[in-house]
């Protein structure tokens, strides 16, 4: 058995698992098996596989990971030779042969990247430290079952960006997503610091009180922990992430100037810098 670490760009993709006449990761990961002739197509999927966890449409990774009966030779390297250029392994490690990659994850991480310059941070921090704990979140959640978690929710500032990250041995659907939704209503002033008692109650709110997700392009899974498992860096596969990573990052930065050139020739007045900008 052998575990992969896999780092993805999500915005091209319908989510990581593998869903008919769509491109998901998955789907290009097995695809990738299948070209190195490790895995049969007509199988559901590779002997042995599974993943940490289910990312939605648009949601990035740094470290996804996978598990599934590999010969030896299978090398991060390897499987970056057949895989898109925005979907990249970069580590591997050995692993028993009854390792399940999301059974046997102990601990996830996620950030989400929210621009909101004119948010309140002390609000903002309110609302993480009331999440932190064990609750019931069945309002921050569209699962009926399996909805109380215990979390770990931190803020960061990074210019005009609140940076959310939360990690739990696991996560209910969309749960991150709604935490953001969240933080950002009571930051701009739009709800009360109360709501939050309110969200962790019994009390059910749907309609216009309900929480609804912020959008998923801003999210990263950033961490999943293995106690058991020493995962090595392949070193030349690792060069290969950062290549493709800082090319999207240069045409990312290039867009948002070409963006503020629109809006100051139609306002007539300058635009925020790259600094406030990213």
């Amino acid at each position: 058995m052998r575990a992969f670490r896999i780092a993805y760009d999500g915005t091209s993709y319908f989510g990581y698992q593998r869903q008919p006449d769509v491109p998901t990761v998955e789907g290009e990961l097995f695809a990738a098996l299948a070209r190195l002739g490790v895995h049969d197509t007509d199988d559901s999927r590779p002997a042995g596989y599974a993943a940490a966890g289910r990312t939605d449409a648009g949601v990035s990774a740094v470290a996804q990971t996978v598990a599934l009966d590999a010969p030896e030779w299978l090398t991060p390297r390897a499987l970056n030779g057949e895989l898109p250029a925005d979907v990249r392994a970069w580590a591997s490690a050995d692993a028993p042969a009854d390792f399940h990659a999301r059974h046997d994850a102990t601990r996830r991480g996620y950030a989400y990247h929210l621009h909101a310059p004119d948010a309140n941070v002390e609000r903002a921090s309110r609302v993480l430290d009331r999440l932190s704990g064990t609750h019931d979140f069945h309002n921050l959640t569209p699962d009926d079952e399996g909805t109380r978690r215990t979390l770990d929710a931190a803020l960061d500032v990074e210019g005009p960006y609140l940076v959310v990250r939360v990690e739990s041995p696991g996560f209910a659907r969309q749960l991150v997503r709604r935490i953001v939704g969240l933080v950002a209503d009571v930051a701009r002033g739009e709800r009360e610091v109360a709501v939050v008692d309110r969200a962790l109650s019994g009390e059910v709110l749907s309609g216009p009180e309900g929480v609804a997700p912020a959008p998923p392009e801003p999210l990263v899974l950033t961490r999943v922990t293995y106690p058991d498992l020493d995962f090595v860096v392949d070193e030349r596969a690792a060069e290969s992430v950062e290549g493709v990573f800082e090319a999207r990052r240069v045409e990312r930065l290039t867009g948002a100037r070409v963006a503020a050139t629109v809006l100051e020739g139609v306002s007539g007045g300058p635009r925020r810098s790259d600094d406030e900008i990213v």
